[in-house]
């Protein structure tokens, strides 16, 4: 294993230069990955439709429309039934299912071989790299890496089993090298029912000397909770002594760091973040302790910005990287190494910095509250969540919120659903600190709330244990790649929820 160790390690090594490249040149690497696409995108059907051969430049590129995943499904439904060149020119293999929101219909994302390679594998790469940069003495390698895969699903078209989550994509296309070092059996992380899966996980990786976990938060606590129900253990390093770290992303940790402490007690086991999505791997945490996330400039995606005034429109205004401002939040636009082309991914991200180019995630498209003018975004809301978790000593497994909307019975609000591992001593306690955050972080929040004049008090509601995980298991969404959305512009998902069987109702 000693040498085992010293060998990733020297592999690692090769990306430390190209991530300086894209820290100290980042317009260059990002104008060279874009002459790469357009050459590899100028045969595609796609490519002369929109006349390819004659971009020469971003500008040029930009009389191509935007798309969302609706208006470029058509081609990726031919590609789908195995026709080729239609966005890409390489052959498409594999197709990443997801929803992205737990909404019915699932999206089909095309994987290329350069996608896998140069944007999935690579980003795995890069985040390794930052991890060792910063902790050099880490023995990372001398024990087994846990991944919470998802599974496949049969194409809809062809039947063939090559569609599923991201993660089981990446999961069954490891190289050799790498599943040497991972945990559990490809038979147990590939398996399709979930409360099974996680069973069999906690019993086989609780026997494995596991360094590092790279899951989604939500996911992770079910299997850490199983694992100590199994082991009989008091926390997860009575099980794993050698533990090093947590890769983690999809959704923010702040409101998790309590509940993992727990599972972690003392400084021993780092936590890093990584911007990992089924179109492609966009950042990771590349300084220790920190929340945000240094662009990935080189791993096969090129992109633009769609300023928040823009969101809403058909053909919106795109900004370079070298156009971008501190704090303002962006819609991103990604091409990619798999044919998207300038494909709204429906998530919002902001500049921490300039250089090198570091970003935070700031929340979804379609992913907010602005019933009333309060712009309230998922980052607001992880926020005001962490800090009243953290000063009523609360931990929380999930939670959800929507507008409550003016009628003849109901003043206007903003209606929370929490459902606590550990609740608060004193509800009214939370809801107050909850509220005054959100004032603190959003001033157009607060200026709705002002004498309660336009936004009254939240509410709040305290819901049971595994009144989530039920809701997304009805809906057929049990899985690594979902989530349960944490802002909604309408009732839809909070209506669905609160009529939840045995759900407890505490009203402030």
């Amino acid at each position: 294993m000693a040498l085992v160790n010293s060998i990733l390690r020297a592999l690692l090594k090769t990306r430390i230069t190209r991530i300086d490249a894209y820290r100290k040149n980042p317009f260059q690497v990002q104008e060279q990955l874009f002459e790469y696409l357009i050459n590899k995108g100028r045969d595609t059907e796609w490519g002369k439709k929109f006349d390819y051969h004659s971009i020469r430049n971003i500008e040029d590129f930009k009389r191509v429309p935007t798309s969302s995943y609706e208006q470029i499904y058509p081609y990726i439904e031919r590609i789908m039934k195995g026709e080729p060149n239609i966005l890409w020119d390489s052959p498409i293999s594999w197709f990443s299912k997801s929803s992205g929101t737990t909404n019915a219909r699932s999206k089909f994302i095309p994987v290329s071989k350069e996608s896998l390679k140069d944007t999935h594998f690579r980003g795995g790469k890069d985040t390794l790299t930052c991890f060792f940069v910063n902790n050099p003495e880490s023995e990372l390698f001398s024990g087994k890496s846990l991944g919470i895969g998802g599974s496949y699903s049969a194409n809809p078209f062809t039947g063939e089993l090559n569609c599923g989550d991201v993660s089981a994509l990446i999961i069954a296309n490891l190289p050799k090298w790498a599943e040497f070092g991972r945990t559990p059996s490809m038979d147990i992380a590939l398996m399709n029912e979930w409360e099974s899966k996680i069973e069999k996980m906690a019993i086989a990786v609780s026997k494995e000397n596991v360094t590092n976990i790279s899951a989604v938060p939500t996911w992770t606590v079910v299997l850490l909770e199983k694992i100590l129900e199994v082991t009989g253990k008091k926390n997860i390093l009575e099980v794993w002594p050698e533990f090093n770290v947590f890769f983690h992303g999809a959704v923010a940790f702040h409101p998790y760091k309590d509940v993992f402490k727990k599972f972690f007690p003392g400084d021993q086991v780092k936590y890093y973040e990584t911007y990992n999505a089924s179109e492609g791997f966009f950042a990771m945490q590349d300084q220790q302790d920190s929340d945000e996330m240094l662009l990935a400039l080189d791993n096969g995606v090129y992109f633009e910005f769609i300023p928040a005034e823009e969101f809403e429109n058909e053909n919106p205004k795109t900004l370079r990287l070298d156009e971008v401002e501190l704090n303002k939040n962006y819609a991103l636009l990604i091409s990619t190494n798999a044919g998207l082309w300038r494909y709204k991914i429906g998530d919002t991200i902001r500049f921490t910095s300039l250089s090198p180019f570091r970003i935070k995630i700031t929340g979804r498209t379609k992913h907010f509250i602005n019933a009333f003018g309060e712009e309230l975004v998922i980052e607001n809301a992880e926020s005001a969540m962490t800090r009243a978790c953290s000063m009523t000593g609360a931990t929380i497994n999930n939670f959800t919120a929507a507008p409550v909307f003016f009628s003849e019975n109901n003043k206007a609000a903003h209606e929370w659903v929490v459902e606590f591992i550990i609740p608060p001593k004193n509800l009214e306690e939370f809801i107050s600190i909850l509220d005054a955050t959100l004032r603190e972080v959003n001033s157009d929040y607060d200026s709705k709330r002002y004498k309660d004049l336009a936004l009254q008090r939240p509410i709040l509601h305290s819901a049971i244990e595994g009144t989530f995980y039920n809701w997304l298991k009805k809906k057929g969404k049990i899985g690594a790649q979902n989530k349960v959305p944490r802002l909604s512009n309408t009732r839809e998902y909070i209506e669905e929820i609160l009529s939840e069987p045995g759900f407890v109702k505490l009203k402030n």
